[in-house]
């Protein structure tokens, strides 16, 4: 992967990354986000897709485990941790 940022959606299973930020059209999106504990910093992993359109996906974030469609997770911009 390369350092430029990947949105969370385009990442293979068990990848270590870090956000770096939001892309998000609606700032309701962003804060709700925010609430179920993703932020600028923490390391989030996907872990499982869904069998079908790959909706939803489940990753861990600083340890806890968070299911999300995949539209959201669009959102989610990372770059790999270091």
């Amino acid at each position: 992967m390369s350092n430029m940022p990947h949105r969370l959606t385009e990442l293979p299973r068990e990848a270590t990354t870090r956000i770096i930020g939001f892309s998000s059209a609606t700032p309701a999106l962003e804060t709700r986000l925010r609430e179920i504990g993703f932020a600028e910093g923490d390391t989030v992993q996907p872990l499982h897709f869904g069998l079908f359109g790959r909706n939803p996906m489940s990753v861990r974030v600083n340890g806890a485990i968070i299911a999300l469609r995949r539209s959201d997770a669009a959102a989610i911009l990372v770059e790999p941790a270091a």
